[in-house]
């Protein structure tokens, strides 16, 4: 009786919910991919206020990114996008934080939040991806378009992302780099999200134009 009442206990705790299923164990796109598709939820907590993040870092002073990153809360949220705080062990080694454009959810891994500019720098990163989400018509689809015109972009942050990411990224990742470096940069894009006027604030390329008039997002 004991070992029956135990194997309920066991089939019914959060604990392994969803892990059973990995095949290659965590610190792997596996395990990521097992977070992305909320079924692994075991020490993953959704974000809904700066006062989330301080409460696992209590050292940590954080009072001077908290409008930034609440307001840009409140825009996701009204987009439809949900924040997750998780467990290291969901992410490869390296990854800081991750969005999901099928889920429209975005990851924070919670070994690199303690710094108030690190948390900030993946918040923008991530969030920017939520805004080309936005910028290719719908959250609701898988697609995603590059926000700026890519002789904007600054050669630094270009630069950067053509030694740190596959070339085939380089147009997405290049401005997501410069807007998780540049503060409010991030939070007008997603306020235009919000709003519905995002190809009012930012006038799609013509490649982005040419496919949202194609698929009835734009007259012309």
């Amino acid at each position: 009786m004991k070992k029956f009442i135990l194997a309920m206990i066991l089939a019914a705790s959060p604990a392994i919910a969803g892990e059973e299923k990995l095949t290659k164990g965590f610190y792997t796109m596996d395990a990521m991919g097992c977070m992305l598709l909320r079924e692994c939820t075991e020490d993953v907590q959704r974000i809904f206020s700066i006062n989330d993040i301080s409460n696992h870092y209590p050292d940590s002073d954080y009072n001077f990114i908290a409008d930034e990153f609440n307001n840009m809360l409140v825009s996701l949220d009204q987009i439809g996008v949900e924040v997750f705080l998780a467990d290291e062990r969901y992410f490869p080694p390296g990854h800081r934080g991750v969005y999901h454009t099928v889920s429209n959810n975005f990851f924070l891994n919670k070994t690199y939040m303690r710094r108030p500019g690190v948390l900030m720098s993946v918040m923008r990163h991530e969030g920017w991806h939520a805004a080309q989400d936005c910028m290719a018509g719908t959250i609701d689809n898988s697609l995603i378009a590059i926000i700026k015109p890519e002789e904007d972009v600054p050669p630094l942050w270009r630069e950067m992302t053509e030694r740190t990411y596959p070339k085939s990224s380089v147009p997405w990742e290049a401005e997501a780099m410069w807007a998780g470096r540049t503060e409010g940069m991030t939070q007008k894009a997603l306020a235009a999200c919000a709003n519905g006027n995002m190809w009012e604030v930012y006038e799609p390329t013509p490649l982005t134009r040419k496919y949202l008039v194609e698929e009835g997002y734009l007259s012309k």
